[in-house]
C-alpha cells in the first residue's frame, strides 16, 4: 500500500436525537469533536414506521395508478 494516503482516523463523539452519547472513530472534524444528528434510526419515519409519502412530480403517480388501475384485481 501507497503511504500516506489513508484519511486520519481519530475518536469523535456521536450525539443522537434523543439525546444518548457515544464514541466512535472517524474522519469527521478533529480528535475530541461532537457529531449532533439531526435524523437517526430513533427519529427517521424508515425506521419508526412513520407515514411515507409519495411526492407526485408531473403527474406521474396519478397517471401509473389510471393506467395500472385495474391490473391483478379478479
Amino acid at each position: 500500500m501507497k503511504a500516506e494516503i489513508h484519511p486520519d482516523y481519530h475518536t469523535i463523539k456521536v450525539v443522537m436525537t434523543d439525546g444518548t452519547e457515544y464514541m466512535t472513530r472517524s474522519t469527521y472534524g478533529k480528535e475530541g469533536d461532537t457529531l449532533n444528528l439531526d435524523i437517526d434510526s430513533k427519529s427517521h419515519p424508515a425506521w419508526t414506521g412513520g407515514q411515507q409519502q409519495i411526492l407526485d412530480r408531473g403527474g406521474r403517480v396519478s397517471r401509473f395508478q389510471k393506467k395500472f388501475s385495474g391490473f391483478l384485481k379478479k
